[in-house]
C-alpha cells in the first residue's frame, strides 16, 4: 500500500466533498499543487456539467 496519499486523488476527493480549489493544501508552483488542482478541476466539471443537465 503506498503511503504518501495521491495529490491527484485528494483534489478529487475535495471536489467531491464541496471543499473549494483555492483550498488546495500544496505549495503553489508545486507538482503536488498541479496534480491536486487536476483531479479537483476533472471532479468539479463532471459535477457542474451533470448539474446544467438537470435545470
Amino acid at each position: 500500500m503506498n503511503p504518501d496519499p495521491d495529490p491527484f486523488e485528494m483534489g478529487q476527493r475535495a471536489a467531491r466533498e464541496n471543499i473549494p480549489a483555492e483550498a488546495n493544501p500544496f505549495q503553489d508552483g508545486s507538482e503536488q499543487h498541479s496534480l491536486w488542482a487536476a483531479g479537483h478541476e476533472k471532479v468539479a466539471s463532471a459535477i457542474e456539467a451533470s448539474e446544467s443537465e438537470g435545470t
